[in-house]
């Protein structure tokens, strides 16, 4: 077995770094809420296989359900408190063991840790004299959560209890915390790339007419559970000839034609943090020339975008160059007439270009981050070291389109990489997937 570079998970002492960051956000004489996930149902009694809250797990490193994390910043101290599930022998006889709080305090380098059974009492005494309250706005059974604390501090006040006078929602600020990756979570990163590469190769490899999609759905998460992601980032997408054109298309149930591309759209999730790869090759190991033309004009495009990429760039500036890459490329094609220059400015391509060319990539596919949208729902936030992205071009080309000659309908591509954002300029973590024609048929052809 190959072995990978870089880390297998984040150290302890990367949440210790977030939570300080956080706390440096925060107003003195105030306090915060950040809660786990809880598990759900999947049937009768029986879950789906758990998921973190990706901020609780971004403070924390916690991977158990229904916690709560407080911190508290008063007086020039700061204070991390968790609130957790007990140690239970007969519960862990039958689910599995738990932290419990002594060990939670040691392995996660809190301050305080507590049954969940103790939070209403102790919480009502921190939040007496504090002045500023933060929590997630979207968060609703957290918010009801805080109501019912502040209403029973309120409930104190002739007692001399002193209720906090803000509420601040703590989304924008941990938004812009995650935006911007430290080495070891781009290090790790990095990993869930390589790892995912490999599951794109051997999907290449094993792709025969006549499978299903969900065959080689099964071959990729085979190869991301051999190398340490036990999950996908999120759902498979195996899209042969048509499917392609459906972008979130996860049926993943139809068999493998001749003559037509499969669209691969897969990810690892490696300790939380996600890759988001997408490849599209020929089912039967060879281009048409149809196919060829589609596909290079995506690469070349791709490729011409990622180039680009610098700290003071944007969004709104690469799709700029997508649009005019895709554009000229389609009139040289055939498939769109008339004057350059008109097709760039009313983006022309959008026809067949229809989703957004990238996106910040973190603990989520899609991760948090302000991308400061104007009217003209332009990206315009521009790029700094740290950041993490995805690059997509695509071209869809749906089989009931009689716009087009038909030997371009029922193409799908998509061409997907994830780059970092470096002071010289970028780094491309999607180094092992191969990605040019000649990559693809040779691979295929072994």
């Amino acid at each position: 077995m190959s072995q990978l570079p870089g880390i297998a998970r984040l150290p302890m002492s990367e949440f210790v770094t977030h939570r300080k960051n956080f706390f440096a956000q925060m107003a003195d004489n105030s306090i915060a809420f950040f809660t786990a996930a809880q598990e759900i149902t999947r049937s009768n009694d029986t879950e789906y296989a758990f998921c973190q809250d990706k901020n609780f797990y971004y403070l924390t490193g916690f991977n158990e359900p229904d916690a709560m994390l407080v911190l508290i910043k008063q007086g020039g101290t700061e204070e991390s408190i968790l609130f957790s599930l007990p140690k239970d022998k007969n519960h862990e006889v039958w689910h599995g063991r738990r932290v419990g709080q002594v060990k939670a305090c040691e392995q996660y380098q809190l301050d305080q840790c507590f049954t969940l059974d103790e939070q209403d009492e102790l919480i009502s005494q921190y939040l007496n004299g504090i002045v500023q309250v933060y929590f997630a706005f979207n968060n609703d059974m957290l918010m009801s959560q805080v109501f019912s604390y502040l209403a029973k501090t309120r409930s104190a006040i002739r007692q001399g209890a002193k209720v906090p006078s803000n509420l601040i929602d703590a989304s924008p600020i941990i938004d812009n915390l995650r935006l911007f990756k430290s080495d070891n979570e781009i290090a790790l990163m990095r990993q869930a790339n390589y790892l995912s590469g490999l599951a794109h190769q051997r999907a290449m490899q094993k792709t025969q007419i006549g499978l299903y999609e969900y065959q080689i759905e099964n071959e990729i998460l085979h190869e991301f559970a051999r190398y340490g992601a036990r999950y996908a980032a999120y759902a498979t997408i195996v899209a042969g000839g048509d499917n392609a054109n459906i972008l979130h298309y996860t049926n993943n149930d139809e068999c493998l034609k001749n003559n037509e591309l499969l669209l691969i759209d897969a990810g690892g999730e490696l300790s939380g943090y996600a890759a988001d790869i997408t490849r599209t090759f020929p089912i039967n190991g060879k281009f048409t020339q149809a196919q060829k033309a589609l596909y290079q004009l995506v690469l070349t495009t791709k490729n011409k975008v990622i180039l680009a990429i610098k700290p003071g760039t944007s969004f709104a500036k690469l799709n700029e160059i997508a649009n005019e890459c895709l554009t000229i490329g389609l009139l040289e094609l055939g498939i769109f007439s008339g004057d350059l220059a008109t097709l760039i400015e009313e983006k022309a391509c959008k026809k067949y270009f229809i989703h957004g060319l990238g996106h910040w990539l973190g603990l989520d596919v899609h991760d948090v981050g302000d991308y400061q949208i104007n009217d003209h729902k332009e990206q315009l936030r521009e790029f700094e070291p740290g950041m993490v992205l995805t690059i997509e071009p695509g071209l869809y080309m749906p089989l009931d389109d009689i716009d087009i000659d038909e030997k371009w309908r029922g193409i799908g591509i998509r061409i997907e990489d994830n780059i970092v954002v470096t002071k010289q300029g970028f780094e491309n973590l999607t180094v092992n997937s191969p990605e040019t024609i000649e990559e693809i048929e040779a691979l295929m052809a072994k």
